[in-house]
């Protein structure tokens, strides 16, 4: 038995669907640990292009138990609309989730969508989803979670509580009432569907590792936008790191940690990016490397790879390998650079100060390597590389101070490059 947890060192977008699609093969169980339907994977399997937002990567694959753990916030309507957009036959057989799951509502949109209008030019650039405002209902001990729908007079006690605190805030605004007869029609219908595939997911996955089950644990958004350890306030609702595998599922055996890192940088949204270029090369890597957010469909912000924070997400998540991704887009670049350091106020830093206006006055220090102007796409064995690219990744591995396991030289699957197999560490 073994598991291994797939996580973004840097601000998402790093190609993690290939790659747990990858690993899915090796896996028994696929879970989702965190987030909600505002990360967005893209997978290419056999010519078919799948573009997934809360389901896990592992139910494209026939035989796989696909889990949505307790840290995810579900937006159950969403849900629903993925599954049948997705064209396969997902149910109780292959979909589990979280029965203590917290639950997104329309009215968690609605507040998102509106907070975000009146933040003006301090808005954080958030998918106006509602994953924030669910979270704090969540926290606050609000929130309608799956089980509460399996019983109608102790979901009527739950709407009566959550609808107290939301419709006494919409008055003080002058935004109308929730309806309680309404929204609870809505859950009703639902929980007729949503409730078979409702599981203790912990008490599965403690049986899956006593039958030497193998366990992929798939995060989200990447590790830069973590509450606590991102670039706050610029950040998501929820924990990205590793460790929130064990309280997003309630399994206390993680396993092997493994950092998915684009060979560039890229950032949706607002908020600091030390590296980001606003010239020819943020045009060349966004037209190359099809910069556009899954969900958001936005345009990504693009930059040379920052060291630095790479670094800084290892050493935080205790990421044990790095799956480098995307190195094919650098091959017409005559020349890269990678930052190696900051310079803040006349003083030098080897790591980003938590506070905003420390970041707002980051110089990156950057240190150029020549390019290799050959095509690296759909290589598949580490000696064919161009020598100049294997010095860039060999010095980004220095840099970092992990060692690369997987390299990804094309979005197809089998242009998959493996040194350090995770699920045998």
């Amino acid at each position: 038995m073994s598991n291994v947890v797939v996580i973004g060192s840097q601000w998402g977008d790093e190609g993690k669907g290939k790659i747990v699609d990858w690993l899915s093969d090796q896996a028994d169980m696929v879970v989702r640990f965190q987030g909600g339907h505002n990360a967005g994977h893209t997978l290419v399997i056999d010519g078919h292009t799948f573009k997934l937002n809360l389901l896990p990567s592992g139910v494209v694959r026939g035989g796989k138990m696909s889990i949505i753990g307790n840290g995810v916030v579900i937006d159950p309507w969403s849900l629903s609309e993925e599954i049948v957009r997705s064209g396969l036959n997902i149910g109780p057989d292959n979909l589990m989730i979280a029965e203590n799951a917290p639950l997104i509502l329309p009215l968690h949109q609605e507040l998102d969508a509106l907070r975000e209008a009146a933040r003006g030019d301090q808005a954080i650039g958030t998918t106006k989803r509602g994953i924030g405002p669910a979270y704090e209902d969540k926290i606050a001990r609000r929130a309608i979670r799956i089980c509460d729908l399996a019983d109608e007079a102790w979901l009527d006690n739950r709407l009566e509580n959550l609808l107290r605190y939301h419709n006494g805030l919409r008055r003080g605004r002058d935004w109308p009432p929730v309806s309680t007869e309404r929204l609870k029609e809505s859950l009703l219908e639902v929980a007729e569907w949503l409730l078979p595939m409702a599981q203790p997911v912990w008490r599965v996955l403690h049986q899956a590792h006593q039958q030497n089950k193998n366990i992929l644990f798939e995060g989200a958004q990447g590790l830069l936008l973590d509450v606590d350890h991102g670039t706050y306030p610029f950040v998501t609702s929820s924990n990205t790191i590793a460790s929130t595998a064990i309280t997003g599922s309630g399994f206390p055996k993680t396993g092997f940690v493994l950092g998915l890192t684009k060979a560039y940088t890229t950032r949706v949204g607002a908020g600091p990016f030390p590296t980001e270029d606003h010239g020819e090369i943020a045009a060349y890597l966004g037209e190359k490397g099809a910069e556009f957010g899954t969900v958001t469909k936005r345009r990504r912000r693009c930059g040379w790879f920052d060291a630095v924070l790479v670094r800084q997400a290892i050493q935080i998540s205790g990421i044990q390998g790095i799956a480098l991704t995307k190195i094919d887009v650098l091959d017409e670049l005559t020349e890269l650079q990678i930052c190696i350091g900051y310079r803040i106020r006349g003083k030098e830093y080897d790591y980003l100060p938590a506070a905003p206006y420390l970041q707002d006055d980051v110089e990156p220090i950057y240190e150029t390597l020549p390019g290799w102007q050959e095509t690296t796409a759909g290589t598949k064995n580490w000696a064919d590389f161009p020598e100049n690219a294997k010095r860039y990744m060999k010095r980004i591995e220095e840099l970092v101070q992990c060692p690369l396991s997987i390299i990804s030289t094309s979005p197809k699957r089998e242009d998959t490059i493996v040194l350090l197999p995770p699920f045998e560490q």
